[in-house]
Parts: C-alpha cells; sequence; structure tokens
C-alpha cells in the first residue's frame, strides 16, 4: 500500500534578496557615474558567477531535502516483490512458450 508521509516544509531560498544586496554592491562600486537609461530587470546572465552558485547550490540542497530514503524494512519488502514479480513472469512465458510449441507440433 501507498504511505503517507507528512508534507514537510522547504526553506526557500530568498533570490531577490540576494539579487537586492548584489545591486547595493554595484551600486557602492558605481557610485559616481550615472545612467541616463531606465533600469532593467536583472536576467540570468547579468547576476554574478557567485550569486547563480549560491542559488544552484541551493536548489541542489532543497530538492535533497525532498527526497523520500526508504528504510531498511522497505527495502526487504521492495526487493522481495520485485523477485516475486520476477519469477511469476518468468513461469507465465515459460507457459505460454510450452503451448506455442505443443501447438506447433500438433498443426505443424
Amino acid at each position: 500500500m501507498a504511505e503517507v508521509r507528512k508534507k514537510q516544509t522547504v526553506k526557500k531560498y530568498n533570490v531577490d534578496k540576494m539579487l537586492d544586496d548584489n545591486k547595493k554592491k554595484d551600486n557602492k562600486k558605481k557610485k559616481n557615474t550615472k545612467t541616463t537609461t531606465t533600469p532593467k530587470k536583472e536576467t540570468q546572465s547579468n547576476k554574478s558567477l557567485w550569486t547563480r552558485f549560491r542559488i544552484f547550490c541551493h536548489g541542489v540542497k532543497s530538492e535533497f531535502d525532498k527526497v523520500f530514503w526508504p528504510t531498511k524494512e522497505n527495502m526487504i519488502k521492495y526487493s522481495i516483490t520485485t523477485i516475486l514479480f520476477i519469477i511469476f513472469l518468468s513461469v507465465f512465458f515459460y507457459l505460454i512458450d510450452v503451448v506455442f510449441a505443443l501447438i506447433q507440433t500438433l498443426f505443424g
């Protein structure tokens, strides 16, 4: 039977805060220069390499937390079920092969 697991809350990474921090750092560097164009929304290529790496690592960690790790008892149960299923199918196809061979000898 299917097992019901408790829903766990996953901590979300605040990308907007990280982008704001990077913008503040960039603004400090560009304090004396002014731009005449309107600011555009940052794209993936405009983010720094370090920011993209941190976002990637956080995504990996959050996905890793979602993984369901079976217990030893579950692994034993699933292994036995798999082996029994393979044996059943082997016997089933063997019997079908015998029936077709018998039909072929009778009518062939």
